[in-house]
This record gives C-alpha cells, structure tokens and sequence, in this order.
C-alpha cells in the first residue's frame, strides 16, 4: 500500500519552516475558511474550529490526502488576540500583555480525506511577559514585523527578549504546529515518519 499523500493546509511559512524538521514530503495548499471568531466561542474551540475547517476545505482538491490544519488563538483575561496585522495593533497588544501571562493555544487538525477521519487537539502554552518599556514594544516591532502573529509575540526570533517565562509540552505548538502531536496522529493514520 503506498503512502498517502501529506498536504499542508497552510500559507505560513513558520509552520511549512516546522512540518520541514519532520524530513517527510509534503505539499502545500492555501486553505479557504473564514477565521472569524463565533460569539461566545472560547480561544480554544475557536482554534480547533478553525483548524478542522483549514483541513477539511482542501479534501475536495485532495481527495485521497492526509490534511494538516492548524490555528493559534491568543487568550489574555478572557479576550482573544489575533494576527495585529499592523504595528499600531501589534503596539497595542503588546502593552496590554505586559507583565502578564497569556496562553496560546494552538490546535492541530489532521483530516484523511479518503476515510473522512479527522483528528485533532489543542495545545496550550502559558506565556508570562516581561514588565518591558514602549521602547523596548517599538525596537521589537521595528525589528522583527510580528504582524501576522497571534499576540505579536514571535518567540522564535527576538521575541523571546519580550518574555519572562513560559509553559508547554510541545516546543514546536508556541511556533504554531505540535510536532509531537502530529508526530502521534501520523503514527496512527499509519504514515511513516523517518
């Protein structure tokens, strides 16, 4: 039996960057969803929902694919923070993060479009910023352009100066791909890893 083929549903270049350290072949495919938030929903079914909907819209175009689908929600005091999108929004998240702890969770689809089957989980990561200064906000946005990252915090890059602590099992889920849960779901769709 051959092995099916690995699509991600992704136009991230940190989870294409991610899936990569798997050494595994994969394809890439822009997903169609709309990611708004639903009233009401919570961070973590909000990133689940919209992971699932990443994986499941591109079964049509690949209909005998394992589709991966991931989303990352930001939570601070109970409100969701997205892609800033701007250096004015990124300022702004940033400073109300400060000296606070924030959880990102990052869920992660894996939909068989052949059996329909679709996997999934959330990974939280607990994230406390640093008490940093509106200088210290302005040189890291400057410098590293966040934008299109959840809460503006890019722990990846320079980022990582922005936080004080951090909280996870999956090293890989604060980028925004569990590599260890993908890892487990590979392994029992029966895809074979390296």
């Amino acid at each position: 039996m051959s092995t099916p083929q690995l699509v991600l549903g992704s136009t991230s270049r940190y989870r294409r960057e991610l899936l990569e350290r798997l050494g595994i072949s994969f394809d890439v495919a822009a997903p169609d969803c709309d990611e708004t938030p639903l009233a009401g929903e919570t961070a973590a079914a909000t990133a689940t929902r919209l992971a699932r909907l990443k994986a499941q819209s591109l079964a049509a175009r690949f209909p005998a694919a394992l589709i991966i689908g991931s989303d990352q929600v930001a939570l601070l005091d109970g409100v969701q923070l997205g892609k800033p999108g701007n250096f004015e929004r990124a300022f702004a998240q940033l400073q109300a993060m400060r000296g606070r702890t924030v959880v990102f969770h990052t869920a992660l689809a894996l939909h068989n479009a052949a059996s329909g089957n679709t996997r999934e989980v959330v990974v939280p990561w607990r994230v406390t910023m640093r008490d940093y200064s509106n200088g210290e906000i302005a040189r890291y946005l400057e410098r590293e352009q966040p934008y299109d990252c959840a809460g503006s915090a890019k722990t990846e890059g320079l980022g990582v100066a922005m936080i004080a602590a951090m909280e996870g099992s999956d090293p890989a889920a604060i980028i925004g791909l569990p590599l260890i849960e993908l890892c487990r779901m590979l392994r029992e769709e029966g895809h074979p890893l390296p």
